[in-house]
């Protein structure tokens, strides 16, 4: 998820050496949290392919995988050079690397700018369509932010920004449009901007202190997490909508129930007067929903004929 994440470390003595230095900036980018976002790039990218021949394409996979693991590093590498001064007076994020001294600014505008040519060489590889589009991804990544700054809801925009990627996969595949995938892009960019209200409950009080603006800040955090049970049931809507669109097959509906129910416990677990548990809801469920989607819809995709 870009712009939210745990505690970095605190850097060890004496000078790094660039093997240091490129785990402390991959701790920064906290490039594991992909697992969030790529699942469903996949959903969108196979599910093209089945449409357009029935058959698994692993180089052009391969392709989106390198876009999406270089557009979110770069989104994050932005995000916390341009928050580091927030970072830096939340309890919560005070030990980030760019905080620290872990990463310098230097290194992380660096790492930011080798993400960004490593996701534009692999959009221009895939074909022409995907390497017009790649500024209108690029954008709501470094607007997010920003966003905290004039707006009680950036959550829509980093929802916006995370959309983009099932859209993308699809037009990967295919270089055309599809409002398949925009169904699918809208689920993703809803579910992600509904657990980010629950993240950012957590921060009420430092963001309410230095004027950062957000949801639970502005109004709350009861209402914050109401807004989130909102989001997740639109979620799951907009989901039903993408299986039916799709003529997705049994396994894809097994894959939405196991959703439903994660969604449900994850919105157990976190109470307005009742944060311990937070953690435990935004990494393990989330990480575990999109995961779980994923299998299923590759099973339902090898069940109906998508040829490895």
């Amino acid at each position: 998820m870009v712009g939210q994440g745990r505690q970095g470390r605190s850097p060890g003595p004496g000078p790094a050496s660039s093997g240091s230095r490129t785990r402390a900036f991959l701790r920064l980018v906290m490039i594991e949290h992909s697992v969030f976002a790529l699942p469903f790039a996949y959903i969108a990218a196979l599910t093209a392919m089945f449409q357009l021949d029935k058959t698994i394409h692993w180089s052009r996979l391969l392709l989106v995988t390198v876009a999406m693991v270089g557009l979110r590093t770069f989104a994050m590498a932005c995000n916390r050079i341009i928050d580091r001064e927030i970072d830096a007076r939340n309890p919560r994020t005070a030990n980030r690397e760019l905080v620290t001294g872990a990463v310098s600014v230097r290194s992380a505008w660096t790492g930011a700018l080798v993400a960004l040519v490593v996701f534009l060489g692999a959009a221009a590889l895939l074909n022409p369509l995907c390497l017009v589009l790649a500024p209108v991804a690029v954008v709501p990544m470094v607007v997010y932010p920003y966003g905290k700054r004039f707006t009680n809801f950036p959550h829509a925009i980093l929802g916006l920004a995370q959309a983009m990627g099932p859209v993308g996969a699809w037009i990967a595949v295919t270089g055309a449009w599809s409002w398949d995938a925009v169904i699918l892009g809208l689920a993703v960019g809803i579910w992600i901007g509904g657990f980010d209200l629950i993240f950012g409950s957590q921060d009420v009080e430092a963001d309410r202190a230095h004027g950062v603006k957000s949801v639970p800040a502005r109004f709350g955090i009861p209402a914050a997490l109401y807004g989130a049970r909102v989001a997740h049931a639109v979620t799951t809507a907009l989901l039903v909508w993408y299986a039916l669109a799709t003529d997705a097959g049994l396994f894809f509906w097994v894959g939405l129930l196991i959703v439903a129910a994660a969604f449900l416990y994850e919105h157990q677990v976190v109470k307005p007067n009742d944060l311990s548990r937070l953690n435990r809801a935004f990494f393990t469920v989330n990480g575990f929903i999109g995961i779980a989607l994923f299998i299923c819809a590759l099973l339902d995709l090898l069940v109906r004929g998508l040829t490895p």
